[in-house]
């Protein structure tokens, strides 16, 4: 126990004894670390929510229920989560009011119903990559932030050597110490979020696939319908 607190307080006695410009350096990269985290959590909530409602809406789209009834029950009970119902209820939005003009030709609905549902995509995945921009950010700068902090801590270890007549090592290793603790809350900032921006990007890029998978089915059924009732 009191090997435990001696460690525990020359943690914090070295902090506290660090120059005024490390304190500041290990200050941001804690702060960083933390809203990393909050991020993380929220982002893991919203696409895991995002998975699970794209799941249920694919099964109620190829339940054989009818587009109509399917587009009133999305309008009239909205799922948040629910990116794929956001692009089938714009498309068919579109779809439905071209067909309801006169004389507007097959290929111009379809090319509107293209572009709405192009627009819906792209704003459900301007959602699933919110805050991963951030993420890039701490994993990508933290290392060098603490590695800042680490060289400007031993520089001054050094000048306070040269005032030194004779150095050891119990002169020494207190300085150093110091300085690299910046350096290692700069990787405890960055490893989580570098993982977490992989994982996120790539959940991301898959769920946007099955967007673009179901638009290209949406349209097809579309172009079936339009074209059959011309017929």
């Amino acid at each position: 126990m009191e090997a435990n607190a001696v460690d525990h307080m020359s943690m914090w006695s070295l902090i506290s004894s660090a120059s005024l410009l490390v304190q500041l350096v290990m200050l941001t990269l804690v702060a960083a670390s933390v809203i990393s985290w909050v991020m993380i959590f929220q982002r893991s909530n919203a696409i895991r929510a995002a998975k699970r409602a794209l799941d249920n809406f694919e099964d109620r789209f190829w339940s054989g229920i009818d587009l109509s009834k399917l587009y009133r029950q999305a309008g009239s009970n909205p799922d948040p989560d629910s990116g794929l119902e956001q692009i089938f209820r714009a498309g068919f939005k579109e779809f439905s009011r071209l067909r309801q003009q006169q004389g507007v030709d097959p290929d111009a609905v379809m090319d509107g119903v293209a572009r709405a549902m192009r627009v819906a995509i792209s704003r459900e995945e301007e959602k699933l990559e919110t805050a991963l921009p951030f993420l890039a950010t701490v994993g990508s700068t933290s290392p060098y932030i603490g590695l800042f902090g680490t060289v400007w801590g031993i520089m001054n270890s050094f000048r306070g050597l040269a005032q030194v007549q004779q150095a050891t090592l119990a002169t020494v290793a207190p300085g150093i110490a110091e300085a690299l603790i910046a350096t290692a809350i700069g990787l405890f900032a960055a490893i989580p979020a570098v993982i977490a921006y992989n994982r996120f990007s790539a959940r991301s890029e898959m769920l946007i696939g099955r967007y673009y998978t179901f638009a290209d089915e949406f349209q097809a059924i579309l172009h079936r319908k339009v074209h059959t009732s011309e017929d």
